[in-house]
């Protein structure tokens, strides 16, 4: 395939046709991925992955290109169910986090992990809001804080 490096052998077939048209796809279009990356969204090294099966393409990255490749609706529609079919049967990383033994998944992670469309390598938005309600609590605590050493300053000046 056009000095493409090998694809692995492991992948699922529906992985290996989708990324094998993605190719196609992005050589139709002349561009490098130097180029590629300057004309969407998505970084050259971020095309390197997903061309190379080692990432799945977020799906706007995929309609990205169909665009930019001139595609009809109806083509673009098709390489959309592709990319469904494909991301659905993409391999998991060796090294993602198993859960906890007999820990119950609550029904938000539950969903992350059954919808093919969010990438595995991203923590679940349940973590991420829990983190961000740390830092928000450490913010106001830190403001009330600043807050009360300025009453205090305010009365011992006599003000």
């Amino acid at each position: 395939m056009n000095g493409w490096q090998a694809l692995p052998d492991d992948l699922p077939p529906e992985v290996r046709h989708f990324v094998e048209q993605l190719r196609q796809l992005k050589d139709r279009t002349g561009l490098s991925l130097v180029a590629l990356g300057a004309r969407t969204a998505y970084s050259k090294s971020s095309w390197h992955r997903y061309l190379n099966a080692t990432q799945p393409p977020p799906r706007q990255a995929v309609a990205a290109l169909c665009r930019i490749a001139g595609l009809d609706t109806t083509d673009a529609e098709r390489f959309g169910v592709r990319w469904e079919l494909a991301v659905q049967t993409w391999p998991r990383p060796a090294t993602a986090p198993a859960r906890a033994a007999g820990s119950e998944a609550s029904e938000e992670g539950e969903r992350y992990e059954d919808d093919p469309t969010l990438p595995w390598w991203d923590e679940p938005p349940r973590e991420r809001a829990s983190g961000m309600n740390r830092l928000l609590l450490a913010a106001a605590l830190l403001l009330v804080l600043v807050l009360l050493l300025g009453v205090a300053g305010a009365v011992a000046s006599g003000g």
